[in-house]
């Protein structure tokens, strides 16, 4: 990690002991584990001590976080297709869970334009699937069903959206994770109303960025995977505001909501949670882009800003109100852009060289950021990451 990376956290750090003492031997089922953020929050479950088991579709070929970290080797590794509810019985079976993280996902906007019926059926008929899986459980005490930020109707408005705004979506990503919304409240008014029961809470976050991310139509990927083979970064919408952050801000936000859900409050915190950056602090697209190419020199490219012709449109600006998370959780996002760039492109750049060990190198910024303090002064820089590996 840089020496710019995590110079200044504010008042609120995670508190891993917390988080351990509310997960440590605690069987967890994460759906999505062979992608970009359920890869990273399988990594840091095992971190804290709990039993994962993970279903998900195999790692597409090519380059992936679940690969580079041997995640299998740490977790109880399982394949299905969450759209085919008896496929997906069969991989849960002996699965008795007390959390689920449901992050498995067709999570692509653009993609969605292309497959918006299996859009739909991976999203919202997905996600009832797991659902019915989760009732099944006997030792359940709660799930957490991932969506989006991208939930809200988008009115281009230039202060954040909160819990309470209304749902829509004029592509077909943002009407299915709307819809996943509405699900979910139903399932948990319908199966999950009990006090004394298990609990099922959304979570909502802004865009992730972070080491690891291969996938298509994204932005850092296409970046890295052009920087990488020597080629002009091309981008659509250079003007587009998003929240974006490091994608272990939300993971931390998750697993905090995780240890609220397993407590003797538990009811209190079933609802819709958001997790994003400081609006204020949001920034467009080719300000993250020309950030990316001029943090390593592993990563540079000329950049060439042309939208093509017939591309589907995108919204302009979207931003997240995350003050109930800050209230009631005591969560807030740690990070500066400029930090969030430099722990993102460090990943890409060890990665690129070879000659590091990845679930290590992993592991070691998932410490540095937990760990460090808001008095902390410092920075940390790379003999950090060696010393927590």
């Amino acid at each position: 990690m840089s020496r710019t990376a995590l110079r200044s956290m504010p008042e609120r750090p995670i508190n891993e002991a917390v988080l351990r003492a509310a997960l440590h031997g605690r069987r967890v089922l994460v759906t999505g584990h062979t992608g970009f953020k359920g890869g990273w929050i399988s990594l840091w479950l095992r971190r804290l001590g709990a039993d994962v088991v993970g279903i998900a579709l195999p790692p597409l070929p090519g380059p992936s976080f679940y690969g580079a970290t041997g995640l299998g080797d740490l977790i109880d590794h399982r394949t299905a297709d969450i759209r085919d509810a008896r496929a997906l019985a069969d991989a849960a079976a002996g699965v008795d869970a007390e959390l689920i993280v449901h992050m498995a996902a067709q999570a692509i906007v653009r993609r969605s334009y292309a497959m918006p019926a299996d859009t739909f059926a991976t999203n919202v008929t997905g996600t009832a699937n797991v659902l019915d899986i989760a009732r099944t459980m006997p030792s359940l005490r709660a799930v957490i069903v991932v969506t989006s930020d991208k939930c809200y109707e988008n009115h281009e408005w230039p202060w954040g959206y909160r819990e309470s705004d209304g749902l829509g979506g004029s592509d077909p990503y943002s009407a299915s994770k709307a819809c996943t919304e509405i699900v979910t409240a139903a399932y948990r008014r319908s199966f999950f109303s009990d006090s004394a029961g298990p609990q099922l809470a959304t979570v909502r976050a802004g865009n992730v960025i972070g080491g690891g991310d291969w996938a298509e139509d994204r932005l850092v990927p296409d970046i890295v995977r052009a920087a990488l083979s020597h080629q002009p970064v091309h981008i659509r919408n250079p003007r587009s505001v998003r929240p974006w952050q490091h994608v272990l801000e939300p993971i931390g936000g998750y697993l905090t909501l995780a240890a609220r859900l397993l407590s003797p409050e538990a009811a209190d915190f079933a609802e819709a949670w958001n997790f994003g950056p400081d609006p204020k602090r949001s920034i467009d697209v080719e300000t993250l882009a020309r950030s990316i190419l001029g943090a390593t020199s592993d990563l540079a490219a000329p950049l060439v800003i042309a939208a093509p012709a017939g591309a589907p449109p995108e919204a302009r600006m979207l931003r997240l109100d995350s003050g109930k998370a800050a209230v009631r959780l005591g969560w807030q996002a740690r990070l500066s852009a400029k930090e969030t760039v430099q722990m993102t492109t460090d990943w890409y750049a060890a990665f690129a060289r070879g000659e590091t060990d990845m679930r290590a190198f992993s592991e070691a910024q998932i410490a540095a950021y937990a760990q460090a303090g808001p008095d902390a002064g410092t920075d940390i820089g790379q003999q950090d990451i060696k010393r927590c590996a």
